[in-house]
């Protein structure tokens, strides 16, 4: 039979000390991981926002400008045309800002899966503790 190693205190408790630095080291790690990623996907999605901003704006623009140009002609008015139009978008603008705002959260930047993985870490270590 092998004979069991025979380790010092002083060796067990460095060992254990490098371990708990390992684990802290890879948790940092992951979580360092985990918001580099998420701060990429935010700032590809707010670029694609911005430059779809950008070309609809263009748009709009042209198409509010027809559609004034359209009105004035059944109204027989271009300011009049102009103040119905400028309603209808300005009550749009609002209940799409605040539908956004009621959307808006900022749970998706939450590090869950290092949550995860540091509650299952406790875990194992709180029931190796006991043995």
């Amino acid at each position: 039979m092998s004979e069991p190693s025979r380790r010092t205190v002083p060796n067990l408790i460095g060992d254990a000390v490098r371990e708990a630095r390992d684990l802290v080291s890879t948790e940092i790690a992951l979580l360092r991981v985990e918001m580099t990623d998420s701060l990429h996907h935010l700032t590809l999605a707010l670029s694609l926002f911005i430059a779809a901003g950008v070309f609809a704006m263009a748009g709009v623009v042209v198409l509010i400008l027809a559609l004034v140009k359209g009105l004035a002609v059944l109204l027989h008015s271009e300011a009049l045309s102009a103040l119905v139009v400028g309603g209808v978008f300005a009550a749009l603008a609002v209940s799409l800002a605040l539908l956004g705002r009621s959307k808006a959260t900022l749970s998706g930047l939450e590090p869950t899966r290092t949550e995860r993985q540091v509650g299952q870490d406790v875990t194992i270590i709180t029931e190796r503790m006991g043995e």
